[in-house]
């Protein structure tokens, strides 16, 4: 019986003939995706708007639906920007650039951004694009104690899910100099002048801090559960982390993305991205034909399984041993410090 270790062994063409089969979008599922997505989105926030004119505080339960749309629509523009959508590139590009500004995120910036992650996902010498930083163990205690101490904050979830959402926002609104050429550099400030559009125009209609405090709280919430997402789906303990002598796309892809497994509505709302390990093989097939290309192909069924109560305890993760192959906390990093120790001293 094959195992993903097997990957190795077996031709990419292969597996592209298997993947092939779920790679076409269907033009009448992604409009109705559409549909049900902004639709829904929109109401929320005209609910949101006559609420706040009673109590304001009313407003914040229906913000965590709106920002359940908010993640459904930022969904819709990463397939569009994997060219999964629509078959046609024109109509991603302009559904994409839609979505984007809809969610604070330049869609050519971000696309180029994201494919380079896809590229190297796994891969410890090509670390950056896309990651949540993870030094390795002798990265980390090679540091100084000052970077050390500033590694143990951008680790901690309270800094990832409270401080990182506005840092993506801010982030999202320069280009990224690694990677930017003519066309994200010229996206990146179009999203911004187009973002500045809207929210004019809805400053005209109910007032600017009444689109602020309204969109605000469900922007936020929509980004910290992106950068969980992001998080639960490449942080696990065996993950896979190899250098480039040893690294392998197609392994990455299946090995070093986990298969969350959400209730359905949250599946629903995430557009089946929990099924990580498919999309990183084929990031080529619509999210809602994920679920379909799991379940018809036993193979992918071995994926990495997080619960949401296992995704939950994936934060005392915190540097990848190199030597053990996988993710560990600081508890055993102290052990692994002790017992280097330990072993040195018979000899001094």
């Amino acid at each position: 019986m094959s195992t993903f270790s097997d990957i190795k062994d077996k031709s990419l063409a292969s597996w592209r003939e298997i993947v092939a089969r779920y790679q076409t979008p269907s033009t009448w599922r992604s409009v109705v995706q559409l549909c049900t997505t902004l639709g829904p989105l929109v109401l929320a926030f005209v609910v949101m708007y006559f609420l706040a004119r009673v109590n304001y505080w009313l407003t914040l339960p229906v913000a965590i639906v709106a920002a359940g749309f908010l993640i459904r629509t930022f969904i819709i523009m990463h397939d569009c920007g994997h060219g999964s959508f629509f078959r046609s590139r024109r109509a991603n590009d302009i559904v994409g650039f839609i979505t984007g500004v809809l969610t604070l995120t330049p869609y050519v910036q971000w696309r180029r951004d994201h494919a380079i992650h896809h590229a190297t996902s796994g891969h410890l010498d090509e670390r950056g694009f896309g990651d949540i930083a993870t030094l390795t163990v002798r990265e980390y205690l090679d540091l100084s104690r000052w970077r050390r101490f500033c590694y143990r904050v951008y680790r901690n979830p309270l800094i990832l899910l409270g401080v990182g959402p506005i840092a993506l926002i801010l982030r999202h609104r320069v280009h990224n100099p690694k990677s930017a050429g003519r066309k994200e550099i010229v996206n990146v400030y179009a999203t911004n002048l187009a973002i500045l559009v809207v929210f004019t125009l809805a400053s005209l209609v109910v007032g600017p801090w009444k689109v602020l405090s309204l969109y605000g709280p469900a922007m936020f919430l929509a980004a910290a559960a992106g950068i969980w997402l992001f998080y639960v789906q490449h942080q696990f303990e065996d993950t896979y982390w190899a250098e480039a002598g040893e690294w392998d796309y197609t392994i990455a892809a299946v090995e070093g993305s986990s298969f969350y497994r959400l209730p359905r509505v949250l599946d629903w709302i995430t557009g089946s991205i929990g099924f990580h390990h498919v999309h990183h093989l084929s990031p080529r097939i619509p999210n809602y034909n994920l679920r379909r290309c799991h379940n018809e192909n036993p193979l992918f069924q071995r994926a990495r399984v997080l619960t949401v109560w296992e995704s939950a305890k994936t934060f005392s993760l915190k540097v990848f041993d190199e030597e053990r192959k996988r993710l560990i906390g600081w508890r055993e990093l102290r052990r692994i410090r002790a017992s280097a120790g330990r072993a040195v001293a018979p000899g001094r």
